[in-house]
Order: C-alpha cells, then sequence, then structure tokens
C-alpha cells in the first residue's frame, strides 16, 4: 500500500509537472501576445495621437479659412449693396436724362416740322412780301423755349429795324 501511495504521488508529481510545463508554455504564448499586442497598440495609439494633432490643425486652419472668408463674403455683400444702390441711382438718372431728351427730341422735332410746313407755304406762295408781314413767322420763334435769350434778342433787333433799309443793299466794288 504504501507502493500504491508512492506510485500516485509520483503520477501526481508527474502529471502536475506536466500541466505545469503546459500552463508555463501557454502562459509564454499569453504573454508573447500581450507584448505583441502592446506594441502594436502602443504604436496605433501613437499614430492616432499624430493624427489628432494633425486634424486639429487641419481645424484650426479650417476655422481660420471659415473666419477669412466670412470676412469676404460680408465685404462682398457690401459690395453688392452699394452697386445696387448706384445701379439704382444710375437708372434714375437715365430716366431723367431720357425724359428730358424726350421732351428736347419733341420741341426739335416740332420745329422742324413747323419749318418744313413754312418753306412749303412759302414755296406755294413765290411772290414777294412786306417785310413785316413775312418777319411774323420770325417774330414767332421768340416764343419758343429752346431759342436761347441771346438769340431772342438779335431777332428784337432785326425785327425792329426798317424793312426797306436791309434791302438797300449795293455791289461791293472791285479792288484795283
Amino acid at each position: 500500500p504504501v507502493q500504491k501511495v508512492i506510485q500516485l504521488l509520483e503520477g501526481m508529481a508527474s502529471k502536475g509537472k506536466s500541466e505545469k510545463h503546459g500552463e508555463q508554455v501557454q502562459f509564454a504564448a499569453y504573454k508573447q501576445f500581450c507584448d505583441d499586442t502592446s506594441v502594436e497598440k502602443q504604436r496605433a495609439i501613437k499614430e492616432a495621437e499624430e493624427t489628432i494633432g494633425m486634424l486639429k490643425a487641419d481645424i484650426m486652419a479650417y476655422e481660420a479659412d471659415a473666419a477669412q472668408l466670412t470676412k469676404e463674403i460680408a465685404q462682398h455683400d457690401e459690395d453688392i449693396a452699394v452697386w445696387t444702390g448706384d445701379m439704382k441711382a444710375a437708372t434714375k438718372v437715365h430716366d431723367l436724362e431720357k425724359a428730358d431728351y424726350d421732351a428736347m427730341h419733341k420741341d426739335y422735332s416740332e420745329s422742324v416740322d413747323a419749318l418744313q410746313r413754312a418753306v412749303a407755304i412759302l414755296k406755294k406762295q413765290a411772290f414777294d412780301r412786306r417785310q413785316a408781314g413775312s418777319l411774323a413767322q420770325v417774330a414767332s420763334l421768340r416764343s419758343l423755349s429752346l431759342i436761347p435769350p441771346e438769340a431772342k434778342k438779335a431777332l428784337d433787333l432785326f425785327l425792329q429795324q426798317d424793312p426797306d433799309e436791309g434791302l438797300a443793299v449795293s455791289a461791293p466794288e472791285a479792288a484795283g
């Protein structure tokens, strides 16, 4: 029986040694796995920290760009508002100038038309007239708004002259 106990103890000891050896092998493999994983994770953490640093720098740059672009947009909006105001003012000036032009064109057109009718009437009535009667149309020119004041004065002076005096013109003498 003691022999049996010794055998059992030796069996248990060899079984314990083999289990210990198996656990040591398993522990060594697990330790190697942990070491490899730890190195890999530390490298990944280091790369992630570098990436985070780069991304933070990018974010700061993009925020600065966004701030600059916001300022530029505000400036462009202000420019657009000024240009819109300028365009409205220019349109008003253009409309006023066009109205003035249209009024002047109408007045000139009416004057030209009146002169053409007067010429046609004079051509139909091609005979001698007294100057005072024929100058009635010239006298009516004084009432036109487009005739400058200096021209009106000249017309007044012309109409005040003796009608026969202006016709007493002789031919110039030849220079000798």
